[in-house]
């Protein structure tokens, strides 16, 4: 098999980094797993990952993926900390640094004309980043800024009409895009590094827990255990069969949200044994459980007291099918189905296949809400917190 792969690699003769990927389940033991790996490496593959049913943890190719080009463009603790490592010399304009066409294609080894074909292939990306066509005023002002700090070294600009930049956001976003430049693939790979780094530094370690570091967490974290447990009472006291009750309609009520069972959703995170699903639950997710669980409580005692006895298991299923198909949820799903997805893969580099389509870049605030100042580890938010337990302790 590896000299066939091989084989079919030479002749698709790709320009940039080609990643081998294969299901666990393909390989009857580890052994031969890691036979087949060595010696696709031994032929040139070096990026060769296995993917778990469930979910998908592989080494990102920039060059292909948008997705993950955005989610580290729009992450300013990460861009903050590749600033720093690039040592970019660029020009100071209207308070950030820019650099010119013809700088980006000496720094990456590459000509202009390169450059020229990346802004017209992904313009409007780069563009969305930062890259800009100067004109009249703001030209002229960045013409006395180059005079002022690089003298005569850019001469070509004096007579220069149209000018286009690239602040370090657009420079950055160009470097994910090219494939001809050694550097920029250096550049990639100390990228990729960088922003595992720089979100470990922030979470203290790790990202199972990032959910909790959301100053949203902790009030639905508790008002969900409340509403869990009406929930369950709700269970006992009108459903007609065996304890297997529980874990069978909470799971009816997360394939709803999210499409995946207790189970698969332990596999997609990787959680061990011990590591509590609904610890791992964002807010929104968390609010979203509550609603169902009080929601579906209500009914559930209603049809009791209407028929004055238990129901049977065939009988809450269809209530609960009727109950799950109310238009009103339908918004909360969509939008508790991005958050979960979009969040995981950028976070927690879990992708949830059953959801992948739901999968967008998070968005600037996105990441100072869980790596920024206002985000906060648990034990934190505890100390914090003692007023609102104390006025959910007197509600209950």
């Amino acid at each position: 098999m590896a000299l066939d792969i091989t084989a079919w690699h030479k002749v698709l003769s790709p320009a940039g980094e080609s990643t081998v990927v294969f299901r666990d389940a393909a390989f009857i033991d580890d052994v031969t797993k890691t036979n087949l790996s060595a010696m696709l490496q031994q032929y040139g593959l070096g990026n060769v990952h296995s993917l778990q049913r469930g979910s998908c943890s592989v080494k990102k190719d920039l060059t292909n993926s948008v997705l993950d080009r955005q989610n580290i463009l729009n992450n300013p603790y990460a861009l903050a900390e590749i600033e720093k490592a690039a040592g970019i010399r660029g020009i100071p304009f209207q308070d950030k640094t820019v650099v010119l066409k013809e700088q980006v294609a000496a720094f990456f080894e590459v000509t202009p004309r390169t450059i020229d074909h990346y802004i017209e292939k992904y313009g409007d990306e780069l563009r969305q980043n930062g890259y800009e066509v100067l004109r009249g005023n703001r030209l002229k002002e960045l013409k006395k800024e180059i005079g002022k700090h690089f003298g005569d070294e850019m001469d070509f600009v004096t007579k220069t009409t149209v000018l286009g930049i690239f602040d370090f956001r657009a420079f950055l976003n160009l470097s994910m895009l090219i494939v001809e430049s050694e550097r920029a693939r250096l550049l990639r790979r100390a990228i990729l590094d960088i922003v595992i780094d720089t979100i470990n530094q922030r979470t203290g370690g790790g990202t199972k827990y990032i959910n909790q570091r959301d100053e949203d967490f902790l009030q639905s974290w508790f008002e969900e255990e409340n509403y869990r447990r009406v929930f369950t009472d709700a269970l006992n006291d009108c459903v007609d069969m065996g304890n297997f009750k529980y874990p069978l309609y909470t799971d009816k009520i997360y394939v709803s949200i999210f499409r995946e069972k207790a189970t698969e959703y332990r596999k997609v995170l990787r959680l061990q044994e011990k590591d509590k699903v609904r610890d791992t639950f964002y807010a929104e997710i968390l609010d979203l459980v509550a609603a169902y669980e009080n929601g579906f409580a209500a009914i559930l005692r209603s049809n009791v007291a209407a028929r004055k006895r238990k129901l049977t298991s065939w009988e809450v299923d269809s209530l609960f099918t009727d109950f799950e198909k109310q238009a009103l949820w339908k918004p909360l799903i969509e939008k508790a189905r991005n958050k979960m997805a979009s969040r995981d893969l950028a976070f927690r580099d879990a992708l949830h296949l059953q959801l992948k389509e739901y999968v967008t870049p998070l968005r600037r605030e996105e990441f100072e809400r869980f790596l920024g100042e206002k985000s906060k580890e648990l034990a934190e938010r505890l100390e914090d917190a003692k007023d609102v337990m104390k006025r959910l302790k007197e509600r209950e």
